[in-house]
């Protein structure tokens, strides 16, 4: 059974292993190099009420993490945010992406934002059935703007309004 929480401080490592196994083998982000504990220590920092990061236990173990990020630093911006959901392999396709992502979508609308952006590579059809599925539209495509993997990569934009 997943409990998902508030994270913390002490759950860093935890987020950056499963951010990194991300990095390394999905084309889910765009990343091409895992980052540090200390490089995701400042990533952390950024955030706080406005933009929420939560996570998924496990007993002892996070299974995943999702945040809201600010999506510009334009003022004007302030009222959107970037959805970001990672599950810990051999995690996945247990539900636990689907239940992260309502529980960050809520944390997003309490915390008064507006609406929320996904950027999610075209090939991850799962991802973006699961988007849908939530009440995401598509917003666009944007092509070719990422190569990783000796691949140009294609993300299709969508958008979710808390209303």
């Amino acid at each position: 059974m997943f409990t998902i929480r508030k994270a913390e401080i002490r759950d860093l490592l935890a987020i950056t292993e499963i951010y990194n196994q991300a990095v390394l083998h999905t084309t889910a982000t765009f990343d091409t190099a895992g980052k540090t504990v200390e490089e995701q220590r400042v990533w952390f920092d950024q955030h706080g009420p406005k933009y929420p990061i939560l996570v998924a236990q496990e007993g002892d173990l996070i299974v995943g993490w999702a945040s809201m990020s600010e999506w510009s630093d334009r003022c004007a911006y302030s009222i959107t945010a970037e959805v970001s959901v990672y599950i810990r392999e051999g995690h996945m396709h247990l539900g636990l992406g689907r239940k992260l992502s309502v529980a960050i979508l809520k944390a997003g609308k309490a915390a008064g934002l507006h609406t929320a952006i996904a950027r999610i590579a075209t090939e991850n059809a799962v991802s973006i059935k699961l988007a849908k599925s939530l009440g995401y539209k598509d917003i666009g495509v944007m092509k070719e703007v990422g190569k990783k993997f000796g691949r140009l990569l294609d993300v299709t934009m969508m958008q979710i309004m808390f209303r």
